[in-house]
């Protein structure tokens, strides 16, 4: 398995827009047969901009059975061939040829294909041929230097007209000369031309005496022209990569054909040059016609009609201004390195620190980890901080900075991610008013390697500007043992790349380690190397607090007096200003005969409202934010509940004292207060009622669940149903009687 060729980077080199329906399904095919998946052949198609539609992929890919003469690999690395790539074995065992390709270590890639626009070519307004001709002899050519140029052609076969050597006798400045006399008779300068044909010209001197390679005084030009591809896509990618262009002329037909100052000192520098030119224009995604290399070559004459279309110069000079200026940026842009800076440069202009993206914890462009157990509500926090930035409001009391967030849901299905954040914005109670800076990303059954997601994301979020990208959860795209340091590092590596290249925040979430948490610091609790503790610039770590009899019972009492008080001040404002005290306003009892005698016809639904929120609050947890942080001062530890499906922070202090698992005095957790059987039956049955309550927010309730709620096992459990006699079991369902 190890010399096998990796198909994926093969498909580099194959543009699915160039491929009929069935070569389409056959790199399908000869992907599910050599075990890759149908999101590498999604993401590969996805190229395709015109023709693709998502999810065909997959619909296709459950169709490709076994055969006989099944569709392997080998399709994929002739198509490959096809396009341009050839392996290295083939070219160690022999002498380089003329087409071979010159290829080091580094990629060249500039820039992405699939993203750029394409950029219009224009026709010139004032249509003046003897202009176009003189303005590209005076581009290129010393007036002493002779020009090769051929009207005349000959005609093949099946009809496609060819050119003749055509004549080599006549400097540029002769040339020029000559037109400037012609009244724009380029005929009597040039000789007559087919005008279904066109006329071409020679774009490096020659000696007067012929037009091969060994005429050419002077290796200043080379060639790059794609005639298989969009002209606004080729106007396009041409200026991306800034080539040193002389001259830019429109063929007439399909191509553009590129002049680029190469400027060698011989024929052996030329070609090494010309080799270096053509594999970074082939690895930015032109298909270059091989076939232009050699320096007597002809390219398309300006100032020329054919087929009723202008032969025309589109551009002169643009790019880098010579050769050696443009290798440079080349080999510097690919180096990836920043130079090494001088202290005292900076001492008394110091750059601007990066805004804050949650002010106090995190920068734009920083990288934070929300670590915590199962049942914290780590992906709703997620949300919330989603909803935050998007809305530029407040997540568990830290202001956000407005902006775009890319949401990467990773593990619940698409309508249930949905869902979730309407969900989260109902509970807030806030009006979704730019519900446009979010998107999801979601794939759940798709996810791949992080190394590999890294590119697939920075590739569809490059134009977006996202503010924040939020991955959740991170197990799903691990790369390597989430023990191992260096295993680990090369993971988070991947992070720096996505902020990096989108200049954006990278948020994501991890589990902790088994155990009591309570005894450790906040740094240490995430599941798995050290790495995870130091890569982040912001730790954000969840415990659960253990909630007390009293707490609870303190809870209860104070939603009740909150909901009648509402009630009260909806319904009743005088009375409530005139004979409701400070105490009263604290006190159930005091409350429920105040809405008796103030509000009786409203007493009913009040009531229903203090049931519902009773229910909630008994099944609400209480949780710490501790943070370990890069940028800022360590904040003060913030107690919160999670009431599903969101969190709020505790304004009133009941927390403030309550301690973790685990953090407790050693006295304090050694001693053990003996309970009654009685007490015992009764906790039991709370903590089932408890527990039916909480996984109610399902469709249905199942012993399995119940079990995974409590902790305890499914036989257990039914033992408590049993004991309790409120409840029925049907085949795994639980319910009420």
């Amino acid at each position: 398995m190890e010399n096998k060729l990796d198909l994926l980077k093969l498909l580099e080199y194959v543009d699915p827009s160039y491929l009929d329906y069935q070569e389409w399904v056959n790199v399908g095919m000869a992907l599910k047969y050599e075990g890759y998946t149908a999101a590498d052949w999604d993401s590969w198609s996805s190229r395709d901009g015109s023709r693709y539609r998502p999810g065909e992929c997959f619909k296709k890919w459950a169709s490709f059975e076994g055969s006989g003469s099944p569709v392997t690999g080998a399709t994929i690395t002739q198509m490959a061939k096809d396009h341009g790539w050839e392996s290295r074995s083939s070219k160690d065992d022999r002498e380089l040829d003329w087409n071979d390709e010159i290829a080091g270590d580094n990629d060249y890639v500039v820039i992405d294909k699939n993203w750029i626009e394409g950029m219009e070519i224009k026709e010139p307004a004032n249509w003046d041929p003897v202009n176009e001709l003189t303005k590209y002899l005076e581009t290129l050519f010393e007036a002493s230097e002779n020009v090769g140029y051929v009207t005349s052609t000959w005609q093949t076969d099946d009809g496609k007209y060819l050119p003749t050597k055509g004549n080599w006798d006549r400097t540029a400045g002769e040339l020029i000369q000559a037109l400037h006399e012609s009244n724009g008779d380029l005929g009597a300068v040039f000789g007559d031309y087919n005008p279904e044909a066109g006329a071409w010209i020679r774009f490096n001197p020659l000696d007067g005496k012929g037009v091969k390679n060994e005429n050419v005084t002077e290796f200043k030009y080379a060639l790059v022209e794609s005639d298989s591809m969009d002209l606004e896509k080729q106007n396009a990618i041409l200026r991306e990569l800034d080539l040193p262009i002389a001259a830019l002329v429109f063929s007439g037909k399909k191509s553009i054909h590129a002049i680029v100052k190469i400027d060698a000192a011989n024929y052996d520098e030329y070609r090494n040059r010309v080799d270096y030119l053509y594999d970074v224009c082939k690895k930015n995604g032109l298909d270059i016609d091989n076939q232009n290399r050699n320096p007597s070559r002809l390219s398309r004459m300006p100032g020329i009609e054919r087929n009723g279309k202008k032969q025309f110069i589109i551009d002169t000079h643009i790019g880098k201004s010579n050769w050696e200026e443009w290798h440079e940026w080349i080999e510097d842009i690919n180096d990836d390195l920043p130079d090494p800076e001088n202290l005292t440069d900076f001492w008394n202009n110091m750059p601007d620190l990066a805004p804050p993206l949650i002010e106090g914890v995190l920068r734009q462009g920083h990288k934070m980890l929300m670590a915590g157990p199962s049942k914290a509500g780590k992906s709703f926090a997620l949300i919330e901080l989603s909803i935050g930035i998007a809305e530029g409001r407040q997540w568990l009391g830290w202001n956000c900075t407005k902006g775009k967030v890319l949401y990467v849901n990773l593990e619940l299905d698409r309508a249930s991610a949905l869902h979730r954040f309407k969900d989260v914005y109902n509970a807030l109670g806030w009006q979704p008013s730019n519900l446009s800076n979010i998107d999801i990303w979601n794939l759940r059954g798709k996810s791949v390697p992080m190394d590999k997601l890294a590119p697939k994301l920075i590739r569809r979020a490059a134009k977006k500007d996202y503010i924040a990208v939020i991955i959740d959860p991170i197990y799903k795209v691990l790369t390597g043992d989430e023990n191992s340091a260096d295993q680990m590092a090369h993971f988070t590596n991947q992070f720096d790349k996505v902020c990096t290249e989108l200049g954006s925040s990278v948020i994501y979430c991890h589990h902790h380690s088994k155990g009591s948490q309570g005894g450790k610091k906040s740094m240490d609790r995430a599941s798995g190397s050290g790495v995870f503790a130091r890569d982040p610039d912001a730790l954000i770590d969840l415990v659960e607090l253990e909630i007390t009899d009293a707490l609870l019972k303190q809870e209860e009492n104070k939603s009740v007096c909150s909901v009648y008080q509402k009630y009260l001040e909806k319904y009743n404002y005088d009375y409530l200003d005139e004979h409701v005290s400070q105490d009263d306003l604290l006190t159930v009892s005091s409350m429920t005969e105040h809405v008796k005698r103030a509000i009786p016809s409203h007493l009913e639904a009040a009531e229903k409202e203090v049931d519902q929120v009773l229910k909630k609050v008994r099944v609400q947890s209480a949780w710490r934010i501790e943070g370990t942080l890069r940028e800022y001062p360590k904040f003060d530890p913030v107690n919160m509940w999670f009431q599903y499906p969101i969190h709020a922070v505790d304004e009133s202090g009941s927390l403030k004292d309550i301690e973790p698992e685990g953090d407790a005095p050693p006295w304090k957790n050694n001693f053990t207060k003996r309970k009654s059987p009685k007490d015992r039956k009764k906790e039991r049955k709370e903590a089932l009622e408890n527990a039916y309550e909480a996984c109610g927010i399902d469709e249905k309730v199942t012993v399995q669940a119940l079990a995974e709620y409590m902790g305890i096992t499914e036989r257990t459990v039914r033992r408590h149903i049993k004991d309790h006699k409120d409840f029925w079991i049907d085949e795994g369902e639980v319910g009420r009687k």
